[in-house]
């Protein structure tokens, strides 16, 4: 693991962020995951590293390319473990709305957690909160605890939770403690990483989501200094045997930090889509040129790095004969 993976994988972030980005606002979500899909494919068939992915778009019979257990690279270089969401969000790119991303999260090998994907429970608070949160504390303690930590008053602190039927209790308990609610649609690997960046005001992330986006969001939290706990959530006897297949013996046990990246030296890279609060989106400036908006993190070192670049486009895509 090295700077030079890390630059190396952002090359593979912005090459699906351009090719997804080409389907804002078009109505098509698959058509725009596919794109980002068959585009971080042939890029990393570039990278000169020996990885697998661990927890990706479900397994060979369920994706086409990206799937658990898949090899990825060249073969030669370092052998590391791939957590990967091509497009996280891919209705925000359907419907042309905010913070969608490409997102990869790489570590040696054995480090990064190794599930199906599925459901996850997640909470997230940032450096100053870090060490003193527990996932299974009722969410008014967290609350208190947050906001001392913060130096907040608690009707000051916000807390991020994803707009879903199944967060409506917790919305109404966090509001009855008098604490801000900021509610978003799809993409919970930005609303996890903002609860570490002071600008953002962001206190607390909760909720239910994908396990891939816990994992990846994970190794950006790490490399920020702030903290995690995570839970599988099985929906069923299979789910639960697959998680033990996959060596966790309790396929429901608390996992930490240190459970969800074991490494000290993890990677995170992501590139806009769409514009967003992190990261603003591609943007095509026309002579065949786009420009995009990307970061990259590694933990071991805690270096954050914004990346603008500009790229040539070799290929005009005529999305009329594409839909």
């Amino acid at each position: 693991m090295d700077r030079e993976l890390a630059l190396e994988l952002v090359r593979v972030t912005e090459a699906a962020a351009i090719k997804s980005a080409h389907w804002m606002g078009r109505g098509k979500k698959n058509e725009a995951d596919d794109a980002a899909t068959t585009a971080m494919r042939n890029v990393f068939d570039t990278v000169s590293m020996n990885g697998t992915v661990v927890i990706g778009e479900g397994e060979l019979d369920e994706a086409p390319m990206l799937y658990i257990g898949e090899n990825l690279g060249t073969g030669d270089g370092p052998n590391v473990d791939i957590a990967v969401d091509p497009l996280e969000g891919t209705n925000i790119v359907a419907k042309g709305h905010n913070n969608a991303m490409t997102v990869i999260a790489a570590a040696e090998r054995g480090a990064l957690l190794h599930a199906p994907d599925m459901y996850m429970q997640k909470l997230v608070v940032g450096e100053k909160a870090a060490g003193r949160v527990h996932l299974d504390d009722p969410i008014e303690k967290t609350i208190e605890i947050v906001a001392e930590a913060n130096n907040k008053r608690i009707h000051d602190l916000t807390v991020i939770i994803q707009e879903r039927p199944r967060h409506d209790e917790i919305v109404k308990r966090v509001q009855n403690m008098g604490a801000r609610v900021k509610l978003f649609g799809d993409g919970d690997v930005g609303a996890s990483i903002a609860t570490c960046l002071p600008q953002t005001g962001i206190d607390i992330f909760i909720g239910i989501g994908g396990a891939p986006e816990g994992v990846i969001s994970a190794a950006a939290v790490k490399s920020l200094g702030g903290d995690m706990q995570a839970r599988l959530l099985p929906q069923n006897d299979e789910e639960r045997s697959r998680c033990m297949e996959m060596g966790l013996d309790d396929p429901e046990q608390l996992l930490t930090m240190n459970d969800l990246v074991k490494s000290d030296d993890a990677i995170f890279a992501a590139t806009g889509v769409t514009e967003g609060e992190l990261l603003n989106g591609v943007r095509f400036l026309g002579g065949d040129t786009a420009e995009t908006h990307s970061i990259v993190m590694r933990s071991k070192t805690r270096t954050v790095r914004f990346i603008q670049a500009n790229h040539h486009l070799d290929l005009k895509p005529d999305l009329r004969e594409e839909s």
